[in-house]
């Protein structure tokens, strides 16, 4: 097995998760989440906004949609559908292998995650089933920063900031500046990446030099607690894991087991299996899917169904405030993702 080249495409995209997921962070601290005065409204109106935080890639929708909901801002129903519209930090992993696709996936979720949300808060009235009420703040302390930490990055663009950070230059922005710059050689000299001058070459050398710029002026607060101790102590690592291990598994099931034409005598069963692996509360595990589907191995209805009811980590936060909740989301999810999956798969998808 030729683990060289396994360990470069995990590295490349666990590289392109990192960047994306450091700019969604970035932007979402710079706007100052100001949205509760607009998702309070009518129910459509948090339908729609709770299925938009769902289906933007990695944790910080999904953790937001649990904030909102234990504040009782959103209803029963529009964080189901904001949970389907979640595809955690796999979307990441998507974009980078299947971009197309990928958006696609995110648009039907959203649409998905806006229908599911209006029934299930039907079917909840109707049976009469019972929700917990709004009580304390739920959220990723990581992912939401203090006023002080909000405050600074209004005011990040200031040259003072770049010429502070660089006079007292500590040493885990170093670290991350060498690591980015020995990217940005690698990618530009087609050592990682693509081996020719194309769109894929120059969209992983223009994230690379964002990454950087961000890396250089963000206050010390900001990479040590966000980019350093979340994104990388607890996202990335994994990611990268999980990959590795995803791409070894399928060059050794194409290789050694015909994996292929077992899963294709199968598929339902996979189908089946892929939705019930959704129901773990992890990113990671769906990674697995992700890879096949890349590799041509399953077809889009497993990609969305296990899409549909995976969550990555979002629904954490919840489990600690609601377990009644939470587990009455997740079958909700199954159900609804195995209706889906399993139309598109009797249609030929």
């Amino acid at each position: 097995m030729e683990l060289i080249p396994i360990f470069k495409h995990a590295l490349m995209i666990s590289f392109f998760v990192f960047v994306m997921m450091l700019l969604v962070d970035f932007i979402d601290m710079a706007s100052m989440r100001r949205m509760s005065n607009i998702i309070k409204g009518g129910r459509w109106r948090q339908y729609t906004l709770a299925s938009f935080l769902g289906s933007t890639p990695g944790c910080l929708g999904a953790f937001m949609n649990v904030s909102l909901y234990v504040h009782g801002m959103i209803s029963f129903g529009a964080i189901v559908g904001g949970m389907i519209a979640t595809s955690g930090d796999e979307a990441f992993v998507m974009l980078a292998q299947f971009p197309g696709t990928a958006l696609a996936l995110f648009g039907m979720l959203f649409v998905l995650g806006i229908a599911f949300a209006w029934l299930s808060d039907k079917i909840i009235l109707i049976f009469g089933i019972s929700t917990c009420e709004s009580c304390i703040d739920v959220y990723c302390e990581e992912c939401l920063p203090g006023k002080a930490v909000r405050e600074k990055i209004r005011d990040i663009f200031k040259p003072a900031n770049f010429i502070e950070n660089f006079q007292s230059l500590s040493f885990n922005r170093f670290l991350l500046l060498v690591l980015i710059t020995s990217f940005l050689i690698l990618f530009a000299t087609g050592t990682l990446g693509s081996p020719t001058w194309d769109w894929k070459r120059i969209t992983f050398i223009s994230l690379s030099l964002c990454t950087l710029f961000i890396i250089m002026i963000c206050p010390e607060h900001y990479l040590e607690h966000h980019i350093w101790g979340h994104i990388i102590k607890k996202h990335l690592s994994r990611i990268f894991m999980w990959t590795f291990g995803a791409l070894v598994f399928v060059h050794w099931g194409m290789a050694f087991c015909n994996l292929e034409t077992v899963i294709h005598n199968h598929m339902l069963w996979v189908l089946v299996i892929g939705a019930l692996i959704g129901i773990i509360p992890e990113s990671g595990p769906h990674l697995i899917f992700v890879m096949m589907y890349a590799q041509g191995i399953v077809p889009f209805s497993v990609l969305l169904t296990t899409s549909f009811v995976q969550d990555g980590h979002g629904m954490l936060p919840l489990f600690s405030y609601s377990l009644k909740d939470s587990v009455l989301i997740k079958v909700f999810n199954l159900v609804f993702g195995l209706l889906v999956g399993g139309v598109l798969f009797a249609m030929g998808f």
